[in-house]
């Protein structure tokens, strides 16, 4: 079996693709908590601002994504070798990324609907709010930071 087979780069942009799928869960994120601060808007406008924080925390999530996406698109490189081993980082890395923020986004999304919703009635829901709203990025940011320590993992000097 060859270290560096013709089809080792499929596996990096397969990586690349799952990074990406944390989009997914930040459009989930902002959908919903939109649609909750929509709600808000109708009866106290002067709160669609500071409602804004779902939305806000759910395109960092995308952010995260984006930022795996390019370093992993960095190391594939045609005119250079791409290891098996490689591949596999690279897809683990997008993984771990795409998995986290899809599941990040769909917790920030729920909890932004909820929490806003509820805020309209007591404001003293706000500082629960994003509270719980900094530990559900969190799980993104776990999920980026392994991605950003796997990616470290590839070596360029493979010898095919």
């Amino acid at each position: 079996m060859s270290v560096c087979p013709p089809y080792a780069p499929f596996f990096g942009f397969s990586g690349v693709t799952a990074a990406v799928s944390s989009t997914v869960g930040a459009a989930y994120g902002t959908s919903k908590a939109g649609i909750g601060i929509a709600g808000l808007g109708q009866f106290k406008p002067e709160l669609i601002m500071k409602s804004l924080i779902p939305v806000v925390m759910s395109g960092i999530i995308a952010v995260y994504g984006l930022v795996v996406s390019v370093l992993i698109a960095g190391g594939l490189d045609p005119a250079k070798d791409y290891s098996l081993y490689a591949g596999f980082i690279h897809l683990a890395a997008g993984l771990s990324c795409g998995f986290t923020g899809l599941a990040a986004g769909y917790a920030v999304g729920i909890v932004g609907d909820s929490c806003v919703r509820a805020y309209l009635h007591e404001s003293k829901v706000f500082v629960a709010m994003v509270l719980i709203l900094i530990f559900a990025e969190v799980l993104g940011l776990y999920g980026l930071i392994v991605a950003l320590i796997l990616n470290t993992r590839t070596t360029d000097d493979v010898q095919c």
